[in-house]
């Protein structure tokens, strides 16, 4: 990528890069608040948990749609219509609050029409990084994508927190509208994005809407370095899902709520400075080998989190585990930014979430029972764990949770250990060449307000 061709494109991901922190944001504010009004307005628990699956499902079910979407279509096309349909639904839940029409039952649906149109977001965004910023600076790129994602899950809870109280739901969801409308301007007016020049291997995966559907999963499937890597992600992913849900009743069995606000906030602190230390270096030479280091890293924060009840050592884990998070993923994403060819993106990094996603929405279903009839009644007083671990652990129902957290960190450290001795993974970025496509000069996208939708999609 020529120097005179980067400045402009870097303008570009700068501002896809604000734009959707502004968005991230709004989407914090309102996903909060309205979780916080259909517990106070129905108490249950259940109905609360189905908001929270319709959020996430679609992100797992409509993946390789949305791939297959952003591949067919200009980048900031896809990302357009994500961002004009995630706020269309957020408009209309802002509507029915102030009207008085909207019921708990409705948040289900407004979930999942947003989260299909947020979809599409993540495989067109994590594309058009590949198309905007040079290969050696996917790291760094990366590491200020999950900044973002940091900074709006730090900000967001404080502010939806405080709004919520002074202007209610229906206002905070006007604001999470107009942050929509904010990047679909940008979006539609002020960035270009260039079309990738198309590889031989994506001319073969054309063909009807199922046919590319399946091609990034047979992409990957053939390509044993990158099938080897998204199995160790969805592995620990599917062992973190167990950890995810528990934070907060390992918290409240122990201290009061305000406990809980300070703990998450110091978390989130962490994120954001691993997200700063991985923009500002890019990760090291060999991004496997720094992959898998924040894994280990992070797993074995995981167990001193267990440990013992106490609020200095949970700060200090939970910002070191955090830490690491993003700087594992933005390794990883480089890697995959860099061995798969642009046209191909949508298709496979979609495949790709809807495969190491799905492993994450089974195991918090499976943590509450596991915790509730095992191992709190085996961690109190005379229970059949209190003798091995009472002794580092402490004894109590309580601490059944952090048993349990510390044997999921060390079950997490053996595979990222296993991970790094197994050389599909360690050697992925040198058995799997880097993709060789340029974007030529006469695919430089203008404004989307200049142009039209490109490609139709057809079955």
């Amino acid at each position: 990528m020529t120097e005179q061709k980067t400045a402009p494109r870097m303008v570009s991901f700068g501002a896809i890069w604000f734009g959707q922190l502004i968005s991230m944001v709004g989407s914090q504010l309102t996903g909060i608040a309205m979780g916080i009004w259909v517990y106070e307005t129905t108490h249950s628990v259940s109905l609360l948990a189905a908001t929270q699956i319709a959020s996430q499902a679609p992100y797992v079910l409509l993946g390789p749609l949305a791939g297959v979407l952003a591949d067919r279509w200009n980048r900031g096309t896809a990302m357009l219509i994500s961002d004009f349909g995630g706020g269309l639904g957020i408009l209309t839940a802002a509507l029915l609050f102030v009207t008085g029409n909207l019921q708990p039952w409705m948040v289900i649906l407004l979930n999942i029409w947003v989260a299909s149109f947020n979809a599409l977001m993540w495989p067109a965004y994590s594309a058009a990084v590949t198309l905007l910023v040079p290969k050696a600076q996917y790291g760094r790129a990366n590491g200020l994508v999950q900044m973002a994602d940091a900074m709006a899950q730090i900000g967001g809870p404080a502010l939806a927190g405080l709004l919520y109280v002074t202007i209610k739901l229906g206002n905070l969801a006007f604001i999470d509208a107009a942050t929509y409308a904010f990047s679909v301007i940008l979006l539609l007016f002020f960035i270009r994005i260039p079309n990738p020049e198309r590889s031989e291997e994506g001319n073969k995966g054309k063909g009807s809407m199922w046919k590319e559907m399946a091609f990034g999963l047979k992409y990957v499937s053939q390509r044993p370095g990158l099938l080897s890597l998204l199995i160790y992600f969805s592995l620990t992913n599917f062992l973190f899902g167990f950890v995810q849900p528990l934070f907060l009743p390992l918290i409240l069995d122990n201290w009061s709520a305000d406990v809980f606000g300070y703990l998450a906030t110091v978390m989130g602190v962490g994120m954001l400075a691993g997200t700063v230390v991985m923009s500002a270096w890019g990760g090291g030479k060999r991004k496997a080998y720094t992959l898998l280091a924040s894994g280990v890293l992070g797993s074995l924060f995981l167990i001193a989190a267990g440990i013992r009840a106490s609020i200095p050592l949970l700060a200090v884990a939970g910002f070191g585990m955090m830490f690491t998070m993003p700087i594992g993923n933005a390794s990883s994403q480089a890697i995959w930014q860099a061995k798969v060819a642009p046209d191909l993106q949508g298709r496979v990094f979609a495949a790709r979430r809807t495969i190491a996603w799905g492993m994450g929405l089974i195991s918090p279903l499976m943590a509450a029972p596991l915790v509730d009839f095992y191992f709190k009644p085996a961690m109190a007083a005379g229970g059949s764990l209190a003798p091995i671990f009472g002794p580092i652990f402490g004894v109590g129902a309580g601490r059944g949770i952090g048993v349990f957290f510390s044997l999921i960190g060390v079950i997490l450290t053996i595979v990222g250990v296993a991970a790094f001795f197994y050389p599909r993974i360690r050697r992925v970025e040198l058995e799997i060449p880097d993709h060789k496509a340029e974007i030529a000069a006469e695919d430089v996208a203008a404004p989307l307000g200049d142009q039209a939708v490109e490609g139709a999609v057809s079955a």
